[in-house]
């Protein structure tokens, strides 16, 4: 096993309150993908829906992953006035929500 150079994976698990509309919830996504047009240390963004496959979401709807460098671009990103404009906006639209940050280490056969 080995671990990616540097690499740093933020990933954020999320709720929406109920009563958002589905319009709302995609216009807040596309501001969220739009960050990484706006902030210079965000290398990569993904996002996707729970498919239900396991039924352990624990009501968690949305899961959204960036990639970074390093630690201290994920401290530029969180610090940036874009993604903190976006926050203000996107957490108070959210039942919960869970922020993991880590290191991929890849497993060779």
């Amino acid at each position: 096993m080995e671990g990616a150079k540097g690499e740093l994976k933020h990933v954020v698990v999320v709720k929406f309150k109920k009563g958002i509309p589905p319009h709302e919830i995609e216009q807040h996504i596309k501001d969220y993908a739009n960050l990484i047009n706006l902030i210079p240390s965000m290398k990569s963004f993904h996002w996707g829906r729970d498919v239900g496959v396991c039924g352990m979401d624990e009501g968690y709807t949305h899961i959204f992953e960036c990639t970074f460098e390093s630690q201290q671009d994920v401290v530029e990103y969180m610090a940036h006035p874009s993604h903190r404009e976006f926050a203000d906006l996107f957490i108070p639209k959210l039942d919960k929500f869970l922020i993991i940050d880590y290191k991929p280490t890849l497993v060779h056969p």
